[in-house]
């Protein structure tokens, strides 16, 4: 027996999966609780009070959201262009290194100067991580899962080294203690503050970087020429897109995204320094990993991207207060941010199945020969329904080979 679904029915089926993949993931997580010995529904409430429960719950789950939304929309960029980034943790770091060198190497200026100039810097740190493996995808067509994977390996050592020696705080020397941080940076660079006396403009700067890329996206030339080669390079080949270059910009906006989360974390900290316990994971969070996650819970849509980072940064915020109430292990919370991922990377080929079947009944009932129609086309990323903006092709004479 088979349903019959209308195409506006399959749609909102098809946007409401990676929901339903959450709650399907917080089920199973209920299971594990209960295993424990623990009360699910004592556990998941304090999980949503500690998350969304008051301003100071609010305001963390904010600033934890932030790394998150900015990761996760240099994600789309790079899976609308076919690609795939696993390297946003080196990216961070790579961010983060660059924005704390130049504050602690430029002339003291004043903040409105000084705040802009760290960002950028964060900015060609990430975008310069991003782009070595997109020149070698592009170019020398490199596996960019394998080379952005070894990239973030090069890049928590290059931190791990700078932190210990060039850049390490002069104080951590005379004590002998030798953490692996800066020295408290220049006040000037600190992000100005929005609210109390922790939330900063980061959250506000992730979503104009989430706006900007849905701009970028289906609203100018270059971004249609990203998601023409995500779709098909042969096409975008064919039709003059000059393939090779728009791959290689792909990784290199998406890292330069990454390297502004980086650099965020640095300078709207509570320390502002930069510091690690020698890992990725000592500067980053896993927010370079759960980016991804954010990115896919958006349906691969930089607006849809908002709510979904915000949301896991309340299952992030509130797992450790659920661990905090109920007194289970702290693996088990690891264990559930796991089942989401698994829930909503499995559920993302179902929802791709659900667009695709929508796509090919109204691609089909186009009529022959209609050069005014639309571009159909669905994968994986998601559906585009958009006409190509004036200006698009653009041939290049060296890529069409």
């Amino acid at each position: 027996m088979s349903i019959s679904l209308s195409n506006k029915q399959r749609r909102y089926l098809a946007y409401s999966i990676p929901v339903l993949a959450v709650f399907a993931a917080l089920l199973f997580g209920a299971i594990m609780l209960v295993l424990l010995g623990a009360n699910p529904f004592e556990g998941y409430s304090e999980m949503f009070i500690g998350a969304f429960g008051s301003g100071d719950a609010l305001i963390a789950t904010l600033l934890k959201a932030t790394p998150l939304l900015f990761v996760g929309t240099g994600i789309v960029i790079a899976f609308r262009a076919g690609v795939i980034n696993i390297g946003a943790e080196g990216q961070m770091v790579l961010g983060g290194l660059f924005a704390t060198m130049a504050a602690l190497y430029l002339p003291e200026m004043p903040g409105v100067i000084m705040v802009p100039l760290v960002l950028i810097a964060g900015v060609i740190g990430g975008a310069m991580w991003g782009w070595i493996p997109g020149a070698l995808k592009a170019y020398y067509r490199v596996n960019e899962i394998l080379s952005t994977i070894m990239l973030n390996i090069v890049a928590v050592q290059l931190m791990a080294y700078l932190l210990r020696g060039p850049l390490i705080d002069p104080a951590e020397i005379e004590r002998g203690t030798r953490i692996p941080q800066t020295a408290r940076l220049t006040e000037s660079a600190d992000l100005p503050i929005l609210f109390g006396d922790r939330l900063h403009i980061g959250p506000v700067l992730a979503v104009l970087c989430a706006i900007a890329t849905y701009y970028l996206l289906w609203r100018t030339p270059l971004g249609y020429r990203l998601r023409a080669v995500g779709l098909s390079e042969h096409a975008a080949r064919y039709a003059g897109i000059p393939v090779r270059r728009t791959i290689a910009l792909a990784l290199t906006l998406s890292g330069a995204l990454a390297g502004l989360a980086g650099a965020v974390l640095v300078f709207g900290s509570e320390s502002h320094r930069m510091v690690t316990d020698g890992s990725t994971m000592g500067f980053t969070g896993g927010a370079g990993f759960n980016g991804i996650v954010a990115a896919l819970l958006g349906g691969l849509h930089p607006l849809w991207t908002i709510p979904a980072s915000f949301l896991f940064g309340g299952l992030i915020v509130g797992g450790q207060a659920l661990q905090r109430a109920v007194q289970v292990p702290s693996a088990l919370i690891v264990a559930l941010n796991g089942l989401v991922v698994i829930f909503v990377v499995a559920a993302d080929r179902y929802r791709a199945k659900l667009l695709a079947v929508e796509t090919r009944e109204e691609a089909s009932a186009q009529p022959d020969g209609d050069d005014d129609s639309e571009v159909h086309a669905a994968s994986g990323m998601g559906v585009v329904h958009d006409a190509a903006p004036d200006g698009t092709h653009s041939f290049d004479p060296e890529d069409s080979s």
